[in-house]
């Protein structure tokens, strides 16, 4: 039997089990059979099965043709429902051919675990199904419900203009697509271990902890490893550049620092990430307008207002310039996380990993890495599509190491003219064609 059967079964089993059973809830529906059913914000029951439902959730063109000749399915021509007609028969078939779905499948780990060589831990398969806070759909429709057009300003600005949400399916870069130093890595097993047990934490009373402060050169990883962490701890992530506060747009900003925290909560549990924390320090030593210096006192009282442990928040700041914090930005984290530019050894391990997925011949990461001094991992990656792109005007899809090599070389010169003392004219032309390479340098 074709894996179309399959999976056409599988959703009609989990959706008619889901439906007769009120012990069952949306975090017993696999993510893609629950985001087909949701509206409104919920998922009601019972889960109709049609045509559609059934193409959305398994991805097959014709899903009805993939089951029709089953003895135990029926479909209505005129509703364009797809149904069981023999639910037994149905589950004891689809046990048969089970190739490792019940133990991705809850709703049917709890239904089937009985049936002969089904040997599945219901609580286990649960613990593992991604939790429904994660999906998009629902992170759309609780922002739907909470921030609606009343909180528009008199420009039509939103105050949701001042965070990027993304559901953890959305981030696709894991921990280990990240070469990180041991001090990173040993950081985040102990953050990770935190948020596993907030529960004792929050009983022994111990509830200063979960507020990091990334700290580095950029292109050094910060933003790429919070996206990370979020992914592979199935939490959304929710990001704030803070210069955006003074967006001219944005209405009463103190209000609407207030709301940042707020989504953070609402969404909760989540990853809130500050970029550009620096920009608190210097706004609090600047002359800036008094409703801005107020906007960046409420931060940091909402900053001290805000816990993992108490509210599922993990608060993880930002800053390329830590010289430019002062002792008040400083004493909000209980943590500081360094990300210093690469050394040869990781360098050398950063090639391997960007390069997983090409060919290349006589590739040397290791005489790679002797030649990118003070490069970043976002230096590299421009080095790699240089290379790509350099390679594809020749027709070829096979790099080879000079290939990189010169790479390397093509953006140390381009890197160099920003330090060249030119004349007027110069200068004006160089800004008028901005940067060769079509990027900025600073990741």
């Amino acid at each position: 039997m074709n894996s179309g059967a399959l999976d056409v079964i599988e959703f009609l089993l989990t959706a008619e089990i889901y439906s007769e059973n009120r012990d069952l809830d949306e975090n017993d529906l696999p993510p893609k059979i629950r985001q087909v059913f949701w509206h409104d914000g919920t998922i009601e029951r019972p889960l109709r099965t049609s045509v559609e439902t059934a193409r959305e959730a398994t991805g097959l063109d014709q899903p009805w043709e993939a089951v029709s000749e089953l003895m135990f399915t029926e479909r209505d021509t005129f509703s364009g429902s797809i149904e069981l007609t023999q639910r037994d028969m149905a589950e004891e078939w689809f046990a048969e051919r089970d190739d490792g779905r019940i133990a991705e499948n809850p709703t049917l780990a709890h239904a089937l675990s009985g049936y002969d060589g089904v040997d599945v831990d219901y609580e286990a398969v649960r613990e593992a199904n991604r939790p429904v806070q994660s999906d998009r759909a629902w992170i759309d429709s609780l922002l739907e419900e909470h921030f609606d057009e009343e909180d528009e300003d008199e420009d039509g600005e939103s105050m949701l203009d001042l965070v990027d949400i993304h559901a953890p399916e959305e981030v696709e870069l894991t921990l280990d697509d990240l070469v990180l130093t041991e001090d990173q890595e040993a950081e985040i097993h102990k953050i990770v271990k935190a948020i596993e047990h907030r529960e004792y934490l929050a009983n022994i009373g111990l509830r200063e902890i979960g507020k990091l402060l990334f700290v580095g050169p950029p292109g050094t990883g910060k933003t790429s490893t919070a996206r990370a962490l979020g992914y592979d701890l199935d939490l959304p992530f929710v990001e704030v550049k803070l210069s955006m506060i003074t967006s001219q747009y944005l209405g009463e900003t103190a209000k609407n620092v207030e709301k940042v925290f707020e989504v953070a909560k609402r969404l909760s549990p989540c990853i809130l990430f500050m970029d550009e924390f620096d920009f608190v320090a210097k706004t609090r030593r600047s002359d800036e307008h008094a409703a801005i210096k107020r906007a960046v006192n409420t931060l940091l009282k909402s900053i001290d207002n805000i816990s993992l442990i108490q509210d599922d928040v993990l608060l993880i700041g930002a800053t390329n310039h830590p010289d430019q914090l002062d002792a008040a930005a400083w004493r909000r984290f209980d943590e500081i996380l360094n990300f210093p530019k690469p050394d040869e050894q990781m360098r050398s391990d950063i090639l391997r990993v960007i390069t997983r997925r090409m060919r290349i011949s006589d590739f040397d990461p290791d005489e790679l890495a002797t030649k990118t001094e003070g490069l970043t991992g976002s230096d590299l990656r421009l080095v790699l599509r240089e290379a790509v792109l350099e390679a594809l005007t020749e027709n070829r899809t096979e790099l080879r190491q000079e290939d990189l090599i010169h790479a390397i070389q093509d953006f140390e010169e381009r890197d160099n003219l920003k330090d060249l003392d030119m004349i007027d004219g110069d200068h004006d032309a160089l800004v008028a064609g901005g940067d060769i390479s079509g990027h900025s340098h600073d990741h």
